[in-house]
Formats: structure tokens, C-alpha cells, sequence
């Protein structure tokens, strides 16, 4: 059984809060943290744990001795003090004191050290699973719990998007090698279009459902990357910039990031974000088929939805996320089907993950195009992002709120599908009836 909980946050780099996991709680609970980290299939952070709890030990008893020897310190000072004011000789303690100073500072050298090792270590500590997800070791072991839309059948054997694509002259891949190198697909003519024409489609619709759009920036500095997670995670998916400047795998980073060190006031929650952005993933170690066409890309563009929620309602929220992705799906008519993400594919920061996958009847095969994601109160603790009945002027303890984001949607999967499934016999590709007015036509011809 996994458990969900909030805790402190230790200070860190940045003044990053560093961790969703409470020291005391870790210290306590090592067996709930060991399975965890098992489940999630992250063996390298059983090192990791291991090495904090030593370190919390050490500091710890290394604290109970810092505190008698300053304590005793103090006494000699005073002692000295009183000794000097009546006339007496003091060079005894005046020794003592010298060697007490000396270990003290000694000590609290180390101390301080230890003290950056932990916040380390706890960079390492994924978020805990929550008790629905269910166990397994990759994504053979997600569960399928809905399917929607017939796949569609041809009287032709129907192409690849590549190809399809690609012959029509609607994204060129050699040139997007000649400027940038592989995985920067150029898109053009129609195909640009087309790609405009999601965009609008999916920012209007995440607009009726109440999300507010923003237009962040697509380089984050290093305390925001830390703060949701992304690093030390996925820094080597992350294209590093120079002045410690990161381009973003997901507009997730800066959206948020909106409120790092804030308390929101209880009535203002839950907050809505979208945005459409251009990301960017090395995706090192790709290869083969998923990375044919669209499939797998370092640039690719996608609208992302993010909530603040209070924690009692965050599930609800993952629910009604997944449920606008979906959404956007019907709208489009392509067959898809959402996957409940095991523990061992999951991933580091999340709690429970559903993945969207569509029908790609080109390449007889699913390709996921969204992930939906509860955090909890992961992210929210390196943020710092808390509310309470009147913000930051009311009264009571501030509580964590909760995060959560999804991908509504990915672009590139999503245009793969798009184009396979409504390829037609004359070499046409009909158009959903939803892109109609952003295209101003029925079909690309």
C-alpha cells in the first residue's frame, strides 16, 4: 500500500524548497520510501536514500555534541567575563574557550556540509505512488480502461504519414536536417496550416473550459527546472543553454512556475493555465521506427493545461483534465484509448499518470499523444506554493496545494494520426469537420 501525505520543505539551492519528502518522514518511514522507489524501478535513489539516512544520522547526533560544546562555550564566556570584572586571572579558560571555539566551528563546518548532502540525496527521492496506481515494471504492465471510435478501415493499403506527407511537400525532414540535424522537421504550405489550425482549435476549446492562456517563455533558469522536478531528473533529455539557461521539454516549467513562493488565497483555487509553446527533448537513445516521421522529435509544439487545486479535490482534477484531452480527440474523430501508467512507467515526479494513445492506422500501431498527471504536493513543495483563507494576509497555517498537468495535445502524433486516418483513395486527406473554419476548406489536396 502507498501513502499520500505533505510535509516541510528543507531550503535548498535558489532557495528551492528541495523534495516533496519531510526528512522526519523519510527517517521514519524507510520501508514505505524503499517501495516506492522499487515500484518506480529507480534503483540508483535506494543509494541515494541510503546515504541520507546516513547523513541525517550523522547529523543528527553531530547536532546533540554541536549544541553541549556551544553550550559549554557560552558558559566559559560568561565565566571569563565574570573572572575579568572581578580582577582574577582567566587564562585557563581563555585556553578552553579557544579549543571549544575551534571544534565548534569544526563541527559546524560539517554540519553544514552534511546539511548539502541531504538536500542532494532528497533530489533524488521520487514522488510516492498513489494506492490506485497499479504495480508493474514497464509499459506492458499499463492498464487499457477506456477505448473510443472505430478504427478506420481502407479499401487501399493506406501510407505512413512520411510518406503521405512528405510527398505533398506538406514538412520536409531533409531540410530540417540541413539546418538543425535530425528530429527538426520543417512543416510547409498546408502542412503549416494545419499545424496553426490545431493550435487555434485546441486553445479555443481548453479556453471554454475555463483555463486561462499564457504565453511563457521557452527557456527557464535552473531553480525553475528544479522546482517541478525536471532536474536532476531529465537533464539529459534538456537542452542546456549558457547562463544556466534551459529550453523547455514542456510548458509545464514555466506555467508552474507562476506561483513559486506564493500563498494563493483558498477561494482563488483551483487556477487553470494553458499554453501553447515550442519544446525541446534531446531524446537520446531513440531509435528505429519511433523515430520515423513525426514520431519522435526534439522540436515539436504542443498545448499543455496546468491546475493549482486544493488537495481534496486534485483527483477530481486529474479526472476532469483527462476528460478535456478526450475531448479534443472526439473533436477530431481519431480513436484512442487511455492507459492507467504503472508504477515502473510512470515516472519521477508523478503520483498517478494516465497516458492518451491514438490509432495510427499508417503505421498499425498506437502513438501516445497526451499525459496527465497528478503531483500532489511534489512539486508544490520545492515551490513553495501554498494557500490559505485570505493569502498571504490571512490567518492559519498556509497548506500545500496540490499540481497537476496534462498535454492537450502533442502536435506531432497527434498530426501523424490525423493525416493516416483521413487519407482518401484519390490521394485527398479530409479534414475534421472542428478544423473547417481555421482551414477554410473540407480537404488537403
Amino acid at each position: 500500500m502507498f501513502v499520500t501525505f505533505q510535509s516541510l520543505p528543507l531550503q535548498g539551492r535558489f532557495g528551492v524548497p528541495l523534495g516533496m519528502l519531510d526528512i522526519r518522514f523519510i527517517r521514519e518511514n524507510p520501508e514505505v520510501i524503499r517501495r516506492a522507489i522499487r515500484a518506480k524501478q529507480l534503483p540508483e535513489a535506494l543509494e541515494s536514500l541510503g546515504e541520507l539516512l546516513l547523513a541525517d544520522e550523522e547529523r543528527r547526533l553531530l547536532r546533540q555534541d554541536l549544541e553541549e560544546r556551544q553550550a559549554v562555550r557560552n558558559r566559559c564566556s560568561k565565566e571569563i567575563g565574570q573572572r575579568k570584572r572581578r580582577g582574577e586571572g582567566a587564562e585557563e579558560l581563555i585556553r578552553t574557550m579557544g579549543e571549544l571555539s575551534a571544534e565548534v566551528k569544526r563541527l559546524e563546518e560539517r554540519s553544514r556540509s552534511l546539511e548539502d548532502a541531504i538536500r542532494e540525496h532528497l533530489l533524488e527521492i521520487p514522488n510516492i505512488p498513489h494506492e490506485s496506481v497499479p504495480f508493474g515494471e514497464s509499459g506492458r504492465d499499463n492498464v487499457v480502461v477506456k477505448e473510443w471510435g472505430q478504427r478506420p478501415s481502407f479499401v487501399f493499403d493506406p501510407e505512413p504519414h512520411w510518406e503521405l506527407a512528405v510527398r505533398r511537400g506538406w514538412f520536409d525532414l531533409e531540410a530540417g536536417v540541413k539546418i538543425a540535424g535530425a528530429g527538426f522537421p520543417i512543416f510547409k504550405g498546408d502542412g503549416a496550416r494545419l499545424v496553426r489550425a490545431l493550435q487555434n482549435y485546441f486553445l479555443d476549446t481548453v479556453g471554454e473550459w475555463g483555463y486561462t492562456e499564457v504565453r511563457p517563455p521557452v527557456v527557464v533558469n535552473e531553480a525553475s527546472a528544479t522546482a517541478t522536478g525536471q532536474l536532476p531528473d531529465k537533464e539529459g533529455q534538456m537542452y542546456r543553454l549558457t547562463e544556466g539557461l534551459y529550453l523547455i521539454p514542456t510548458s509545464e516549467v514555466p506555467l508552474t512556475n507562476l506561483h513559486r513562493d506564493e500563498i494563493i488565497d483558498e477561494a482563488d483555487l483551483p487556477i487553470l493555465y494553458a499554453a501553447f509553446t515550442a519544446n525541446f527533448r534531446r531524446e537520446a537513445g531513440s531509435y528505429g521506427r519511433d523515430v520515423r516521421g513525426l514520431n519522435r522529435v526534439h522540436q515539436f509544439d504542443k498545448v499543455e493545461i496546468v491546475q493549482f487545486t486544493h488537495p481534496d479535490s486534485s483527483y477530481e482534477a486529474l479526472e476532469e483534465m483527462t476528460a478535456l484531452s478526450e475531448d479534443l480527440l472526439k473533436g477530431l474523430g481519431l480513436s484512442f484509448r487511455r492507459l492507467l501508467m504503472c508504477t515502473g512507467d510512470m515516472g519521477f515526479t508523478q503520483a498517478k499518470k494516465y497516458d492518451l494513445e491514438v490509432w495510427s492506422p499508417g503505421q498499425d500501431r498506437w502513438l501516445e499523444v497526451s499525459s496527465i498527471s497528478n503531483m500532489e504536493a511534489f512539486q508544490a513543495t520545492r515551490l513553495m506554493t501554498r494557500f490559505r483563507p485570505g493569502g498571504a494576509q490571512g490567518k492559519g497555517r498556509p497548506e500545500l496545494v496540490h499540481t497537476l498537468n496534462g498535454t492537450a495535445l502533442a502536435f506531432p502524433r497527434t498530426l501523424a494520426a490525423l493525416l493516416e486516418t483521413y487519407q482518401q483513395v484519390d490521394g485527398r486527406v479530409a479534414l475534421p469537420e472542428v478544423l473547417h473554419p481555421y482551414m477554410g476548406k473540407a480537404y488537403l489536396e
